[in-house]
């Protein structure tokens, strides 16, 4: 009913009501406010777009552009331009794939936008500086560089370079690697040899050992002394099974189920590789200050089972609530 004629009914009902004879007109349209418009719904956040990084050939031709290379040219190969810094058969580029370019699999452009942040795996605000010295000394068993070192420069000015256009403070599409649900069965061994022995054996050797052409490493090793350490990210059984599903076999990314991912990443995890060097002499401590996380650090497979379980429902509890923003000055990186 319109709201003015019901008002008019209204006032004539009352005034029957209470016998009078003389009634007061009915308001006019001056007299009545006017309806409210309905509330308006605020429009929905825009999710990220997907980033482009510059193209190769967009380097400058100056002295920074100059800089720019030499980040690249340590990013894809360490062992050569940062060998002072490394300590095992590993180059940047082995987790970062297409020179740190590839979505899903920890690209630099997205890290760098994240940059101040706090860590739970440090308990301090890193820097992307302190970040990379992380890498160094966990993913690459070595030694952090000084911040200072050109090393340290050219790295930092080629991350830089790649995040040209992106956003600050956003976690972009693409970001570090895919989190694969948890499987529908348990994590398997004997399952996860037989996804390595026909699918990745070929190209990192039937030992994980890798494979060398010219005495340097054409395929990283994924364990053993030559591989990361049990500090790096990728020893996480889950961290390791989203870079797989997403881009192994090497060219073929997606073509593992989530359920062959988490097999093969628990067989590859399952082998000894260089000490955690945050260890102070006992494993058990390590574990229970370090290695709050899916892996087999110090654990059994039966052990890391229930890990799986007990934090799938803690992820399915906090996916329950309402959907809030990053919290900001917290990295959602995991990566290393």
């Amino acid at each position: 009913m319109n709201r003015s004629v019901g008002y008019v009914f209204c006032v004539l009902a009352l005034g029957g009501m209470l016998g009078c004879d003389k009634q007061p007109p009915p308001p006019g349209p001056a007299d009545v406010a006017p309806a409210a418009p309905p509330p308006v719904a605020a429009p929905a956040a825009a999710a990220p777009t997907r980033f482009t990084p510059p193209a190769e050939s967009d380097i400058p031709q100056n002295e920074y552009g100059e800089m720019v290379l030499l980040g690249k040219n340590i990013f894809v190969n360490t062992q050569q331009h940062a060998k002072a810094y490394v300590g095992n058969g590993m180059n940047c580029a082995n987790c970062h794939l297409d020179s740190g370019r590839k979505a899903d699999s920890a690209p630099l452009w997205a890290a760098y936008v994240l940059y101040p942040a706090y860590r739970q795996k440090t308990r301090q605000v890193d820097t992307i500086q302190s970040r990379i010295q992380g890498c160094f000394l966990y993913s690459m068993n070595g030694k952090a560089p000084a911040l200072d070192s050109k090393e340290m420069t050219a790295l930092v000015t080629y991350h830089y370079w790649l995040a040209k256009g992106a956003p600050t403070g956003v976690k972009l599409p693409g970001q570090g690697y895919v989190k694969v649900p948890k499987p529908a069965q348990t994590p398997d061994l004997a399952r996860g040899r037989g996804v390595y022995e026909n699918n990745c054996a070929i190209c990192h050797g039937a030992n994980g050992e890798g494979i060398k052409a010219r005495g340097e490493y054409a395929f990283p090793p994924l364990w053993g002394k030559d591989s990361f350490n049990w500090g790096a990210g990728m020893h996480r059984v889950d961290t390791a099974a989203g870079f797989i599903q997403a881009n192994m076999p090497y060219g073929l990314g997606g073509s593992l189920s989530d359920q062959e991912a988490w097999d093969v990443a628990l067989f590859m995890n399952s082998h000894e590789r260089p000490q955690d060097p945050r260890f102070k002499g006992s494993v058990a401590q390590t574990r229970d200050t370090h290695h709050d996380e899916n892996c087999l650090y110090g654990r059994t497979p039966k052990a890391l089972a229930a890990s799986i379980e007990r934090k799938a429902e803690a992820a399915d509890k906090a996916a329950a609530k309402p959907a809030t923003e990053q919290e900001e000055g917290y990295s959602p990186a995991l990566s290393h």
